[in-house]
């Protein structure tokens, strides 16, 4: 789930004093500031809204339970507008108690001292966090917000395209996938592409790299590097190219913005995107094929390595602000609503889970095991200070362009990003 990051948090010279956390034996995995407080007030966007609203009210009635008389006020946003309200009142004595944040949305804030730090050994299942969501919570060493739901990605492809070549199932390996394609590309032609892969789209093409045991960036010393450049990085980078190459007759300078209604066009026969994103593309509003009800099929990628490739988990995060004056109760609201009971409410409305145990009950069921094993191997960005800096789509995209369309070659299109990369990669 792909999250716009403010290009500023918008707070100038924003001096806060982060609140340790407590060592009492409380609940709330904060710290013990606003214990007694008697009122919450919790910003969530119109997913909660919308789709779970008895999730929201189980985790009111939990608090309230404990803690009789609490008045909990909720506020509800677009992702559109969220972050705008919120940079607006950080620095003021107005700042909400908990706050919903998409989780590539989080460092910059981190960053700033904008949120509590919350000790996560008091919270339900943080012991096995997922990988990436863990990562997208944790800066310097410390925890300052818990992963909240998640998405990933997964293979789908035309089962009615993939049969015309005699193939039945899905492949199980990247050389079956190559065979499989090549067989499809073979018969369709060159104005088909076996697999709709866009260029620009830096999350596939990340993927392929961490695959190959590369990185974006990586830390030594205590200071952030760029790492496209490595052997292991420009390994995934040929990877992907190779794909790109060889089954990609679209326009490559597209982004994967509206990969589901190109593929719901019928000039391809897989993409590699969001779970979601098949059953979108089969909606009869996009399928102007009228074939796609029905047809299409996920499964978990493999990689070139000769393991599932890694996923870019997307998501939300919950936070707590430095300025909550409720940062106890706070976090006890968070961790009844992410917590055991939580999950299993958001896992039934079609979510990945927070964390590992959760995520291995769903591989048990045919409808949930391609998302929960495919998220099972996961990656996220570098949590470098810089990062929410870096104009991060752009530089990759530009990259992948350059490479996509020939522009440059691999090794110097890397060289660049890594370049404008390193120039603030370190700068808080």
């Amino acid at each position: 789930m792909k999250r716009k990051l403010a290009a500023a948090i918008g707070i100038a010279g924003m001096m806060v004093s982060i609140a340790a956390c407590g060592s009492s034996d409380n609940k709330s995995g904060g710290s013990d500031k606003g214990a007694d407080a008697k009122a919450l007030t919790v910003w969530l966007t119109v997913d909660a809204q919308n789709n779970w609203p008895e999730l929201v009210k189980a985790a009111d009635a939990a608090v309230q339970k404990a803690h009789p008389g609490v008045k909990i006020n909720h506020e509800y946003y677009g992702w559109p507008d969220k972050n705008t309200k919120l940079d607006a009142v950080l620095a003021t004595d107005k700042a909400p108690d908990v706050v919903e944040m998409g989780n590539t949305e989080m460092l910059g804030y981190m960053v700033k001292g904008a949120f509590a730090p919350i000790d996560a050994s008091k919270l339900d299942n943080s012991s096995a966090w997922l990988d990436g969501l863990k990562a997208s919570v944790t800066y310097d060493g410390k925890t300052y917000g818990v992963p909240y739901y998640a998405g990933g990605r997964v293979g789908n492809w035309r089962k009615d395209v993939a049969a015309s070549v005699g193939v039945k199932t899905p492949p199980k390996t990247y050389t079956e996938l190559i065979s499989d394609l090549d067989k499809i590309q073979k018969k369709e032609g060159s104005k088909f592409s076996a697999w709709y892969q866009p260029t620009r789209d830096w999350y596939a093409a990340m993927s392929f790299v961490y695959d190959a045991g590369g990185s974006i960036a990586k830390q030594d010393g205590g200071q952030w590097k760029a790492n496209l450049s490595s052997p292991e990085s420009i390994k995934g980078l040929n990877d992907w190219k190779t794909i790109v190459d060889k089954y990609m007759h679209g326009d490559k300078t597209k982004d994967e913005s509206d990969r589901y209604i190109v593929y719901g066009q019928g000039k391809s026969a897989m993409i590699f995107g969001a779970a979601w994103e098949g059953a979108t593309s089969e909606d009869p509003k996009n399928d102007k094929t009228g074939k796609l009800k029905g047809n299409l099929e996920n499964f978990v990628m493999p990689g070139p390595s000769g393991k599932n490739i890694p996923v870019f988990l997307g998501g939300s995060d919950l936070a707590v602000p430095v300025k909550s004056k409720a940062q106890a109760l706070a976090a006890e609201w968070i961790n009844a609503f992410t917590g055991s009971a939580g999950q299993k409410g958001l896992m039934a409305k079609g979510n990945l889970p927070n964390n590992k145990t959760d995520l291995a009950t769903l591989k048990n069921d045919p409808a949930t095991v391609v998302p929960a094993t495919a998220a099972e191997s996961n990656w996220f960005v570098p949590m470098a200070p810089g990062w929410g800096q870096v104009e991060k789509a752009q530089v990759l995209q530009t990259m992948l362009q350059n490479i996509g369309t020939g522009k440059k070659s691999v090794e110097a299109a890397a060289k660049d990003a890594d370049a404008a990369i390193d120039k603030v990669i370190n700068t808080k």
